[in-house]
């Protein structure tokens, strides 16, 4: 079912380009900004692990200096049948996780020191198969093409106001150019933030058969969000990065409206969808 709605999202996001493309851009406009869009994705997609990595300082640790967490993750590698990913810790006391990588030979996976400290064995297991699961399902490339799509329709907005959209014939009212200048670009979000979240779900359902352990999951979740809401913020946390966590790393600072704006679900939802995976398995 989120497969679906993520395939019905993309393509509700690449209908929006068209569409306003043709009236702010035109032809020309539109194919400037959405090449311009997909040459900062490529970049990113092909560098954006490293960066990201650097950015919060991960050290990476094999089974030498990390033998649990490391065979923790080879178990997981092995059942999922994927190739081992590089594992990092992040020298961080605030407990989180998050997967990077565009394909499956290029894979890494990086929590906090706070994160080994707070979860047992288990819970820290499940938060591994969470983010594995990103990894086995290509969405470091889905949120890419999302992201592109999303930077294009802001690039036609912003064409839009430099040279007035399309040409003297076809100008669309100024009123109602000027609002879709503002509206197309927070849609574009919208929907972009939207298909973050159906992939969440997804991660969390391919835990939890990777495991056979819901609750695993289910406890680590419950752990994390408990503490977010103390207003605890990762160090040098940004709201780019924030869709790749387990948790929202902005989640105790994200009280309006939170259901619209927010890069995950829920966390009582994901829990839920949980227990109802749990009694199916």
């Amino acid at each position: 079912m989120e497969i679906v709605k993520t395939v019905f999202l993309l393509t509700v996001m690449t209908l929006l380009f068209v569409w306003v493309g043709g009236i702010l851009g035109g032809q020309s406009g539109m194919m400037i900004a959405f090449l311009m869009a997909v040459g900062m994705n490529f970049w990113s997609y092909f560098n954006s692990d490293k960066m990201v990595l650097k950015h919060y300082h991960a050290v990476q640790v094999d089974e030498r200096n990390a033998a649990g967490l490391y065979h923790i993750v080879q178990r997981l590698a092995n059942k999922a049948g994927m190739p081992m990913p590089k594992v990092y810790i992040i020298p961080d006391d605030v407990p989180n996780a998050f997967a990077t990588g565009r394909n499956h030979e290029h894979a890494a996976v990086a929590v906090t020191e706070g994160l080994l400290e707070l979860l047992d064995e288990q819970e820290v297991e499940g938060v591994l198969a969470h983010e594995m699961s990103h990894v086995k399902h290509y969405d470091i490339l889905i949120g890419s093409i999302a992201a592109t799509i999303a930077g294009a329709i802001a690039m036609l907005a912003n064409f839009g106001m430099l040279f007035g959209g399309g040409n003297s014939e076809n100008r669309p009212n100024p009123i109602i150019m000027i609002a879709l200048m503002f509206i197309a670009p927070l849609a574009a979000s919208i929907i972009q933030m939207a298909v973050s979240r159906n992939r969440e779900y997804m991660a969390d359902e391919g835990a939890a058969r990777m495991t056979g352990h819901p609750e695993w999951l289910q406890s680590a979740l419950a752990k994390l969000d408990h503490y977010s809401r103390g207003h605890h913020v990762l160090h040098d946390a940004t709201p780019e990065s924030a869709h790749m966590f387990i948790i929202n790393p902005f989640s105790g600072k994200d009280i309006s409206f939170k259901s619209l704006f927010s890069t995950h679900p829920s966390t009582e939802a994901r829990i839920e969808r949980l227990e109802m995976l749990k009694r199916e398995l």
